[in-house]
């Protein structure tokens, strides 16, 4: 170096510069985890999951090996087996819309809630200190109502692991609303609905099986009776 110093060194270097785009940066980052996969109709599966693009069209049965960013399961790039030549890209399929995505996240972290609480509660059991084997012995008491609350709550919390929501069948719509005909079919065909307006008896008018009619009353050859 001759007496200067590494950055000066640098500066006279007349070695031109290249700047790398983002996407060539990107590939560095990438790994392989060695194994040999077949593009199908439904894409290139890894991981469990399908991964697509537009130039996979027409290469069903291609051996390619994968290439992808850990941490970053979005996308990865595909190459072929025998050439190692860079096929493209593949993006993955069904992916969920952004309010799936926060539905998800905020179940899980409500279920983080509730298995940090679960877990401060038990680590605040203590136990006594013991001079010989024996079962150990908590410190902790509670009284009756603090232990129904806890029951309370976890009982509330099984029910609604348990609910379920089609359980109970929705009533039918009232006569005066216009409903499809297939709705009103299936609802003249549910057991607990009654007889329909046509299924009605008209008034003064008898049934054909009721007690003390016509056709439950003897008669004679004539036809009169008895």
């Amino acid at each position: 170096m001759k007496g200067r110093s590494p950055l000066q060194v640098w500066e006279a270097d007349p070695t031109p510069l290249r700047e790398i785009g983002a996407d060539e940066l990107w590939t560095f980052t990438l790994e392989d985890d060695g194994r040999v996969r077949v593009l199908s109709t439904k894409g290139v599966r890894f991981r469990n999951r399908d991964y697509v693009a537009a130039w996979m069209t027409g290469l069903a049965g291609e051996r390619v090996r994968v290439r992808f960013m850990p941490h970053h399961d979005r996308r990865i790039v595909v190459f072929d087996v025998a050439t190692s030549r860079y096929l493209g890209p593949a993006e993955l399929a069904d992916q969920a819309s952004p309010e799936q995505i926060s539905a998800v996240r905020s179940a899980r972290a409500a279920r983080g809630r509730r298995l940090r609480k679960d877990l401060a509660a038990v680590q605040q059991e203590r136990y006594g200190a013991q001079a010989r084997p024996g079962r150990p012995e908590r410190l902790q008491t509670l009284t009756s109502q603090e232990a129904g609350r806890e029951l309370a709550e976890e009982k509330t919390a099984d029910l609604s692991r348990l609910a379920l929501p089609d359980l109970i069948p929705p009533a039918a719509p009232p006569a005066d609303w216009r409903t499809p005909p297939s709705l009103a079919a299936r609802t003249r065909l549910t057991p607990a609905s009654g007889p329909t307006a046509d299924e009605q008896p008209r008034p003064g008018t008898a049934d054909a099986h009721s007690p003390g009619t016509a056709a439950d009353a003897d008669t004679t050859g004539e036809g009169e009776p008895r």
